[in-house]
């Protein structure tokens, strides 16, 4: 069965939602301002992953991934740009789904934006204010009181007496303490406004995805997930808002991934080891990209390296290779659970040893680690096996991952020319006189022609049926 770690729990729990069969899932999204680092990547990718999986597993799953697109930062850098919100937010909404889809992630059912739900924040502002959790503060803001909710802290571990000792919370004028967070801000000249009870002003941030997931989802969901650094204070705030409106547990299960690291150091500009997905994309194949984010356990740091990256690539190699040595036949193709294909219905034997390591990962709290483990398996069995049977398998497994999907000669070739100043009609030619030299027994020119190219990053594979050619 399959098994979350839940961090309301602390601790693996098995998967019962709410209606069978189905799977409702929300995601907190980016804050579109800028271009979209390695830590956006991360959580695109691992709740892609978990998406791809419960829907592998049998869910009819919705998934609704929000866009933040109002907040200081926002209207700060639009200000600076001399441009309006609205231009700024398209543009980078645009430039993360173009980054999103060379990772590979699919589209989420629903992708809200905090700007459409403005008179659904106000309404659930105004019931939070009626029954006593928020007041209107001597600024004008709108605050939640929170020590009027007994559950604050339970999703971080926090108490509000810690909190206060640990002196982390910055005190604003016209606060009842220095812990109530914001609902509502009141207007600022030249900053953009809607209409409340309260006068002109805009959303805090926390208010939105409480008032995006209960409209598309419900007041009660199966699974709330984001990064580690949106457990305390934004998902903690999310459930006091939550509950404090309706009376009744929030989300069932909180997946929350870990933290990006560069040379085990912390990403952040400040450090100048802050890189976006752009960046690493100049450098590096997507889908290494992707293979090298879901190797690691999704709730465990990931270290960003250049050598990291290189091993993926490698490691990636040695799986389409596998691929490409033996093709799956058309009569032996897997409908692939990536593709529509469900556990249990025919589209995966899940009674195979290989699969079944891989389905038992899988339920592991979407142990990818092990996962991945078991396609390295299978590529070694398609190896030493030639069964085009299991080859289909292991591009089958991989569609689950949303890997190993493209011809194995795409990825093995690809980017050959710019990495090496080699044309692919020039391999060939080579190619064709590296035959010919030994066809005249002329083995030292063979040799000269397989150096030449093995010093560009060329890599000559012989068997009886050709010569064929792949990246180093």
């Amino acid at each position: 069965m399959l098994k979350l770690h839940n961090t309301l729990t602390r601790s693996k729990q098995d998967f019962v939602p709410l209606f069978p069969g189905k799977a409702l899932m929300y995601v907190c999204g980016m804050t579109v301002y800028d271009y979209c680092h390695l830590g956006h990547a991360r959580v695109l990718v691992v709740f892609d992953m978990i998406r791809r999986w419960l829907r592998a597993a049998g869910y009819d799953v919705v998934y609704v991934r929000n866009i933040t697109d109002i907040d200081d930062k926002i209207i700060k850098r639009a200000a600076e740009n001399g441009e309006t919100m609205d231009v700024l937010t398209g543009r980078f909404i645009a430039a993360m789904d173009e980054d999103a889809a060379k990772l590979g992630v699919e589209q989420p059912d629903f992708e809200p934006r905090a700007t459409q739900y403005v008179p659904k924040m106000v309404t659930m502002i105004e019931i939070l204010i009626a029954k006593g959790l928020a007041y209107v503060a001597q600024s004008g803001d709108v605050c939640y009181s929170v020590h009027k909710f007994p559950g604050y802290g339970k999703l971080s571990g926090k108490s509000l007496d810690d909190l206060r000792a640990g002196e982390r919370v910055e005190v604003a004028q016209g606060k009842d303490d220095p812990l109530d967070f914001v609902l509502w801000k009141s207007a600022k000249p030249g900053e953009p406004a809607w209409d409340s009870p309260w006068g002109k002003g805009r959303p805090g941030w926390h208010i939105e995805c409480s008032a995006m997931s209960d409209d598309l989802l419900g007041t009660h969901f199966d699974i709330h997930g984001g990064g580690a650094d949106l457990q305390f204070p934004h998902h903690e705030n999310e459930i006091a808002q939550s509950e404090g409106v309706h009376d009744h547990p929030h989300v069932n299960y909180w997946l929350h991934n870990g933290f990006v690291r560069v040379d085990n150091e912390k990403m952040s500009k400040s450090l100048g080891n802050f890189f976006t997905i752009r960046e690493v994309l100049g450098k590096y194949d997507p889908e290494v990209v992707r293979f090298f984010i879901l190797r690691a356990h999704y709730r465990s740091p990931l270290n960003y390296s250049d050598q990291h990256l290189d091993d993926a690539k490698a490691a990636l190699t040695r799986l389409y290779t596998a691929l490409k040595s033996v093709p799956a036949t058309p009569s032996a193709m897997l409908p692939s659970p990536a593709r529509g294909g469900r556990v249990g219905d025919g589209g995966v034997d899940w009674n195979n040893p290989f699969a079944a390591a891989f389905k038992a990962a899988m339920d592991d709290d979407f142990n990818t680690p092990e996962a991945v483990a078991a396609l390295f398996d299978l590529a070694s069995e398609v190896n030493k096996t030639h069964t085009p049977e299991q080859s289909a398998l292991l591009k089958a497994l991989g569609g689950i991952l949303g890997l190993l999907q493209r011809e194995p000669s795409e990825f093995l070739q690809g980017g050959v020319e710019a990495d090496s100043g080699y044309a692919p009609e020039r391999i060939e030619q080579l190619i064709a006189e590296r035959v010919a030299a030994k066809q005249g027994k002329n083995y030292a020119e063979a040799d000269r022609i397989r150096q030449e190219l093995a010093a560009a990053g060329i890599v000559l594979e012989d068997s009886a049926q050709g010569t064929v050619w792949r990246r180093a």
